[in-house]
């Protein structure tokens, strides 16, 4: 018998208009909460604070809150609703009587005007306000953009002033980055014009959540970090083979000032005026998904537990997590909450095609136990993909109005199958309350010895290191490398960066680099394109299949219905 989400029984009221009418604290008592003192917050208006870095060693003696990853199934392209759980989980906490603090990282305004939307939770898990969340926030992403365009201006103006360090034209590797989906910006010539307009070179533009330096903000420890990492940058190579450094260009010293204040994480809340810390914003699928090193740091002494979510499924977000952030940060996780939908489930079971922007199919809405049992191999390779790391996963069901209680079920006796702790959770309709028995499996698994391990050894070589996530974690039969990526990694393991992670770069539509293939596929090899090299930030590159680090806009983006109504309000967000 179809069942709405428990209390729903009439249409909700959209995000923007649940964000609006959230009462809000004062961000100084939100801060007080998590022992943080006003001498450590810079307010920006009354939406966000920066607080200051200080707070690390000021918080430093009080107690280590449970560290709690959220990641998911693969995802639909709708989403399966990760920041909305990670947010009804910090609001479940306090019903419980704990102190949940909410680590996310700030959306990018490529996707908020492309085809995904905001990034802000949604109904009555997320974090207000909404608009002030995905549109600038604090500037962090455009100083990200400011510093990363300043060192491509000082290679060109190198090379035009005499090329002293003798840059190889064909070896530069630093392209420009701008925060918007604008798919005529992927490959570019520069340069063109008279003599005075710099030398012609093929380039092209990244989204800004794709930069180095968006990566690097967010796996730095210290200011003190972030500049030394700033100079180890390189941004290509000299006619000799040898890398040539933002160091070397005398720019770091100049981004790193672009990003005193950046470095900052800011102090939001939730509907329910829970904190929330948001800082940084590296896309999940192209780059380490995860939100800043340093806003954990604080996180992990103010609170009982500390959630951050990874971006995507967890066979790229948490993987990142477990193998980058966690190398960089020194902080061991003590559980992980994967996130499963119906209909998530219900597409990995090869009779659905999603679209985003379009309606759902009819049939798929259709009460169906068996479509998600047919889907659950993805399911179950995600929650293997978190026991590899020896952390201990719970499900959450993110539950829509339009689900069944069969299909809850199937999920809960997969779990129970998996023997893993699950819950249906209710946060979307009903906030923090709806999200008690998700909190209550996580403080159980919490409680749980951690037995935390990475995948792979630094000394592994950097192609083993592929081939160990590609087998492990996608079920690949190993790796397919082009030519060019063969010698890329070649020249990486000549020039001392061998001992790096890697950070792959593919679709989140598939465990396969192939979007359109869907549940756990097997018999299949991971194409490997290409191989970048991003040194400050501290890990090595590829680029696999056909996945674009600058993506493009959708037939109907969401610019096209954002706007500014007779009151100057936002319209159209969500």
């Amino acid at each position: 018998m179809f069942k709405p989400s428990r209390s729903i029984t009439t249409a909700m009221p959209s995000d923007l208009a649940i964000s609006r009418a959230a009462a809000r604290r004062p961000l100084e008592e939100v801060a007080a909460d998590m022992g943080i003192g006003p001498h450590l917050l810079e307010p920006h208006g009354s939406a966000a604070s920066k607080i200051s870095l200080d707070a690390i060693d000021e918080l430093r003696d009080r107690p280590r809150a449970k560290y709690v990853v959220v990641t998911a199934i693969t995802p639909t392209p709708l989403g399966s609703g990760k920041t909305t759980t990670a947010v009804g989980l910090g609001q479940g906490f306090r019903h419980i009587d704990k102190l949940g603090i909410v680590a996310i990282r700030q959306p990018s305004m490529g996707p908020t005007f492309g085809i995904k939307g905001g990034a802000a939770g949604g109904g009555y898990a997320q974090v207000v306000p909404m608009e002030a969340l995905n549109l600038h926030l604090t500037g962090d992403t455009h100083a990200v953009t400011a510093a990363h365009n300043l060192l491509s201006a000082m290679i060109g103006n190198h090379i035009h002033k005499g090329n002293r360090l003798g840059f190889d034209p064909h070896e530069i590797t630093w392209r420009r980055v701008l925060d918007v989906n604008d798919r005529e910006l992927r490959t570019i010539i520069t340069g063109l014009g008279g003599p005075d307009d710099g030398n012609p070179f093929q380039s092209g533009f990244d989204i800004s959540a794709a930069s180095e330096v968006m990566a690097l903000l967010s796996l730095c420890t210290s200011l003190r970090d972030l500049r030394e990492r700033m100079g180890r940058i390189v941004v290509g190579y000299n006619r000799g083979g040898e890398p040539v450094t933002a160091e070397m260009l005398k720019a770091a010293g100049a981004m790193t000032a672009i990003l005193k204040d950046a470095i900052k994480p800011n102090l939001m809340q939730t509907v329910e005026q829970a904190p929330v810390l948001v800082h940084s914003g590296p896309f999940g699928n192209i780059a380490t998904g995860n939100s800043s090193v340093v806003a954990d740091l604080i996180g992990i002494h103010a609170g009982d537990y500390l959630i951050t979510e990874a971006g995507f499924g967890a066979d790229i977000g948490a993987e990142k997590f477990f193998n980058i952030k966690c190398r960089a940060s020194g902080l061991a996780p003590d559980a992980a909450v994967i996130v499963a939908t119906v209909r998530d489930l219900k597409t990995h079971s090869n009779k659905y095609r999603v679209v985003a922007g379009r309606p759902l199919p009819p049939e798929m809405l259709a009460e169906n136990p068996d479509d998600v049992i047919a889907g659950a191999a993805n399911l179950r390779r995600q929650i293997a993909n978190i026991r590899r790391h020896r952390v201990t996963p719970v499900i959450a069901v993110n539950a829509f109005p339009t689900d069944y209680d069969s299909e809850h079920q199937a999920i809960m006796d997969v779990a129970a199958e998996e023997g893993v702790r699950a819950a249906i959770s209710y946060h979307f309709t009903e906030g923090g309350r709806g999200a008690v028995e998700l909190a209550e499996a996580v403080a159980e698994a919490c409680a749980e010895p951690s037995g935390f391990h990475r995948l792979y050894p630094d000394e592994l070589p950097l192609v083993d290191k592929i081939d160990v996530i590609a087998r492990e974690m996608y079920g690949a039969d190993g790796l397919d490398l082009s030519p060019l990526a063969a010698r890329q990694l070649d020249k990486y393991e000549r020039a001392g960066f061998g001992s790096l992670p890697v950070c792959i770069a593919k679709t989140h539509l598939s465990l396969s680099a192939d979007p359109r293939i869907k549940g756990a596929p097997t018999g299949w090899r991971l194409p490997v394109r290409e191989v970048r090299a991003s040194i400050g930030a501290g890990f090595i590159y590829p680029i696999c299949g056909d996945m674009r680090t600058m993506p493009g806009l959708s037939s109907a983006p969401a610019a096209e219905r954002i706007d500014i109504d007779d009151n100057g309000e936002i319209v159209g967000l969500s």
